[in-house]
């Protein structure tokens, strides 16, 4: 039986450390697999990433262009509706009480929640952000709720019986988009077809008319 005091990785799987530069009885050669001579010969002769040998490197070269919005990126310590099932009804959650609990890990900007789980009472969340989905389901009606509103308290609260969204009155008008300017270049204008010339009206360049 495997257990952890005997517990071994496959044969074959790990290799020994091969030791370089230690000349012809290690078995691997006189340079002992480091080749003759040169800055990598050298005992702690390694180059760092990137080197060219004092030429101008390549990601030094090449050109940044654009705007790149990693300087203003915000990093979110997360923590899921599943985990907060464990506290009381009517508790105050905030980020520092979920770093008392051991709850949260590393620096962030803020508090995120996500909407992996469910909760089956309420709590009271402080947080910077929240997944969308966690929006429908805080809306979302729970079994034993009291019944939907009637249609004159929906009207007293939202202005219209056919209900809110988002908060707003849904009888509010939309306002309409300004329309837009067509292009006379993508749709010319039609030449208008000419007639037959009446040859009453045809001249010569000497003035006299074309009979």
């Amino acid at each position: 039986m495997i257990r952890l005091h005997n517990m071994r990785p496959r044969p074959g799987s790990t290799h020994r450390v091969k030791r370089l530069g230690c000349g012809e009885s290690s078995g691997h050669g006189k340079t002992s697999g480091k080749g003759h001579k040169g800055q990598k010969a050298r005992s702690g002769g390694s180059i760092r990433l990137g080197f060219e040998g004092g030429q101008m490197p390549l990601i030094r070269r090449l050109p940044k262009r654009g705007f790149n919005n990693a300087a203003f990126h915000k990093n979110y310590a997360i923590v899921n509706l599943s985990e907060l099932a464990s506290f009381k009804e009517g508790t105050v959650i905030n980020e520092q009480l979920l770093r008392e609990k051991k709850m949260l890990r590393g620096n962030g900007d803020g508090l995120k929640i996500l909407g992996d789980g469910e909760l089956k009472h309420a709590l009271t969340i402080e947080a910077d952000r929240s997944a969308r989905r966690l929006g429908k389901k805080s809306k979302r009606p729970a079994d034993g709720d009291a019944p939907p509103e009637s249609g004159a308290a929906r009207t007293a609260r939202c202005g219209t019986t056919s209900g809110c969204v988002r908060g707003r009155s849904s009888a509010a008008p939309k306002a309409k988009k300004p329309a837009r300017r067509k292009n006379p270049r993508q749709n010319p204008p039609r030449k208008r077809k000419r007639g037959k010339a009446n040859p009453e009206r045809l001249t010569t360049r000497d003035g006299f008319g074309v009979s």
